[in-house]
C-alpha cells in the first residue's frame, strides 16, 4: 500500500516451495500482494508452481538469492589421482537430521568396496542414530564424525572429499529448497550427488549424478559409477564449477536481480 502512495512498484521473493492454505488476514495480504506486485522472484521452481496455484499471475524470475566467492570455493592445487585401493571418501556437510537421508550414506557403505568411506561434517540429533546403525551394519570404522567447523574451513574440507552427497529426502512439510553445499562443492570441482527432492537436480543440471530420494541402491549405482569412470568423474568435476560461474556466483546473481529491477524500471 505504502508503494502505491508512493507510486512506486514493488517486488518480492519467496522461498515457499511447499503450498499451505493461510487464514484470514494474512490469505488477503497475500492477494494483495499478488495484484499490486510487478514481479516476483521466486528461489526455485517449485516456489514459482506455488506462486501460480495460489493466484499470482504476474511474471516471475527464477533466481536463488544464494550467490558463492568462487575465489574462496575453488580447489587449491590439482587433485591427485587415486591409486587402486586408495580411499574414495563420500562426503556430508550440514546439519545432521533425518530429512537429509543421511542413513542412506551409511546404509550405502555395505555394499561399496571397503575402501569408501563417508565423512559427516556438522552436528545434529541424528548423530547417535547413525553411529548406531554404522555399529549394526559393521561399517563404523569408515564413518567419520568431523563435528562442526567454522565456515572458514569448508572450502578445504571440499577439496579432501572425492564426491559430497545431499540424500535429501522430502517431508509433509518440508522439500529442499535449494541445497547451497551443492554449489559449494562443485565450485570446489568436487563431484556432486543429490537426491531427487525438491530443487536439487535442478542445482546439479547435468553437471552431477541424481538418484531417486530414498532409494539406496541408486545411490550406490551413482556411487559405482564414478568409481568405474574416471572420464565421467573429471568430466563431473569440470563441469561442476563452470556450472557454478555461469549461475551461482555472488556476481551472476547480482547480475540477474539488476536485470530484473531493470525490466521492472522500464
Amino acid at each position: 500500500m505504502a508503494c502505491q502512495q508512493a507510486q512506486a512498484r514493488a517486488l518480492f521473493f519467496t522461498w515457499q516451495n511447499l503450498y499451505r492454505n493461510y487464514p484470514p488476514p494474512f490469505r488477503q495480504v497475500e492477494l494483495y500482494t499478488y495484484r499490486h506486485a510487478a514481479v516476483a522472484l521466486a528461489g526455485n521452481r517449485d516456489a514459482a508452481e506455488v506462486l501460480k496455484r495460489k493466484g499470482y499471475h504476474g511474471p516471475i524470475r527464477n533466481i536463488p538469492q544464494f550467490g558463492f566467492d568462487p575465489d574462496i570455493y575453488r580447489r587449491s592445487e590439482p587433485r591427485k589421482p587415486r591409486a587402486a585401493g586408495d580411499p574414495f571418501t563420500l562426503g556430508f556437510v550440514g546439519r545432521l537430521k533425518d530429512n537429509k537421508g543421511l542413513d542412506l550414506l551409511v546404509e550405502a557403505l555395505a555394499s561399496l568396496p571397503d575402501y569408501c568411506r563417508v565423512v559427516f561434517i556438522g552436528n545434529g540429533p541424528l548423530k547417535s542414530v547413525l553411529e548406531e546403525q554404522a555399529a549394526r551394519s559393521g561399517v563404523a570404522e569408515r564413518v567419520i564424525f568431523k563435528g562442526g567447523l567454522p565456515t572458514y574451513e569448508i572450502p578445504k574440507e571440499m577439496q579432501q572429499l572425492d564426491v559430497l552427497v545431499l540424500p535429501s529426502v522430502s517431508r509433509p512439510n518440508w522439500i529442499e529448497q535449494f541445497g547451497r553445499v551443492l554449489p559449494e562443492a562443485m565450485a570446489c570441482e568436487t563431484p556432486v550427488i543429490g537426491s531427487s527432492s525438491g530443487e536439487i537436480p535442478h542445482v546439479i543440471a547435468d553437471a552431477g549424478l541424481v538418484f531417486q530420494e530414498g532409494n539406496g541402491q541408486e545411490l550406490v549405482a551413482c556411487v559405482r559409477q564414478l568409481l568405474d569412470d574416471p572420464e565421467l568423474y573429471a568430466r563431473l568435476a569440470t563441469k561442476g564449477r563452470q556450472r557454478v560461474l555461469e549461475n551461482y556466483t555472488q556476481e551472476q546473481i547480482a547480475k540477474q536481480t539488476y536485470e530484473v529491477y531493470q525490466e521492472v524500471l522500464a
